[in-house]
């Protein structure tokens, strides 16, 4: 008995939160439309069947294949131009999704950073630093990329030094809310004790305590970015052509929203998939990975 005990005991607590996490189905299925997309956007030049700035004016506003006078090898029909739906939402999942995973993994980085100095050093750097964050979360996150865009001109670099400008914050915020708690802990005390440099104490003690809530928090915001840069490519700021991107191809259809509601409706459902994918995956790994949702346990 006591051994049984004892090997229960030995669990890591990542072991029990990943054990946690694959009795959701909700998230495990979730995580599979996500593999799905990646995959998409890993293999697209292998995947799509035709080149995504391929344009035949003969092929225009050509419909799906289950509708009539539909044109054969075209699945999902073609855009205003005659160019492969199916081609272009392949090679847009590597637009959003590159873009999701730069400016949430740069931000991440900076936003942890941030958040240790101001939770652990507090004077002066927490001062700058939350007066910053509170600056920053003042300006709408739609409104803030648009100007930025508009000063620096439309491009994937510029939209991903925009985004990161804003996305940092979020990160901050919570490093700093769970640094504030961890410097007050028995271990941090310890390694003080010991005389172990605040640069020490911030990244080997603390750090590794605070990652299981900054990967949540970036897995949820991968999602908001995604929104966000289909958002920019819509209103023209984005992504310019012939690169495809979801938002670009939602507007390219929103004159014949009646007459070939294909063009803009893909490309969004597309995106409700993923987004919604997204939420559902991080809400299951918080479940999973917050210890105080089961300490009554």
């Amino acid at each position: 008995m006591s051994l049984a005990i004892a090997a229960d005991d030995a669990v890591s607590p990542t072991r029990l939160a990943l054990g946690r996490l694959g009795a959701n189905r909700t998230a495990l299925v979730a995580l599979a439309v996500i593999a799905g997309f990646v995959l998409l956007a890993v293999f697209a030049p292998w995947i799509a069947p035709h080149d995504p700035a391929d344009a035949d004016l003969f092929r225009r506003l050509a419909p799906p294949a289950w509708l009539a006078g539909a044109e054969p090898g075209f699945p999902l029909g073609c855009d205003a131009l005659g160019r492969d739906i199916l081609s272009r939402l392949i090679f847009g999942a590597r637009v959003s999704l590159s873009v999701a995973a730069l400016v949430v993994g740069i931000a991440a980085v900076i936003g942890v950073l941030a958040g240790l100095a101001a939770g652990y050093l507090r004077g002066w750097p927490d001062i700058l630093i939350s007066r910053l964050v509170d600056i920053l979360l003042g300006f709408p996150y739609l409104v803030f990329a648009i100007g930025l865009m508009a000063m620096m001109g439309p491009g994937l670099h510029n939209i991903i030094l925009a985004l990161v400008l804003k996305e940092w914050v979020f990160t901050c915020r919570v490093v700093r809310g769970e640094t504030l708690a961890a410097r007050e802990q028995d271990y941090v005390e310890a390694a003080r004790a010991l005389g172990c440099t605040p640069r020490h104490i911030m990244l080997r003690e603390i750090l590794p305590n605070v990652l299981s809530p900054v990967l949540v928090v970036a897995t949820f915001r991968m999602a908001y970015v995604i929104i966000m840069e289909a958002s920019l490519s819509f209103l023209g700021l984005g992504v310019q052509p012939p690169t495809a991107s979801w938002g670009s191809m939602v507007a390219d259809g929103r004159d014949f929203l009646v007459d070939a509601w294909w063009v803009s409706t893909l490309p969004g459902l597309c995106i409700l998939a993923l987004v919604l994918s997204i939420n559902l995956a991080s809400q299951g790994m918080r479940d999973a990975f917050d210890p105080r949702l089961h300490q009554s346990s």
